[in-house]
């Protein structure tokens, strides 16, 4: 443990940020769960309703600095790949 004051709160905002960070990056996961289980599931009307919201929350967190952009973009190609052959 820090002796130095400004030590010790950079450990307290460290530990907070980690948590947010956490937090966002989990309900990330659990949106693409979401989609991907209608996917599979063969449910385009509801694919169709989560895409959009789904590419949202990878936007959020290329914003929040959770995600990289590159790999936000890989994602939502994934994704949209995924949704395309739902269609055909």
């Amino acid at each position: 443990m820090p002796n130095i004051k400004s030590a010790k709160k950079r450990v307290l905002v460290t530990e907070k940020k980690t948590a947010e960070n956490k937090a966002i990056k989990s309900a990330l996961k659990t949106q693409i769960k979401k989609f991907l289980a209608a996917v599979s599931a063969g449910d385009k009307a509801q694919a169709e309703k989560l895409y959009p919201e789904t590419v949202s929350a990878i936007d959020s967190a290329v914003t929040k600095g959770i995600l990289h952009k590159n790999n936000a973009s890989n994602k939502k190609a994934k994704l949209a790949k995924k949704l395309a052959s739902l269609a055909a």
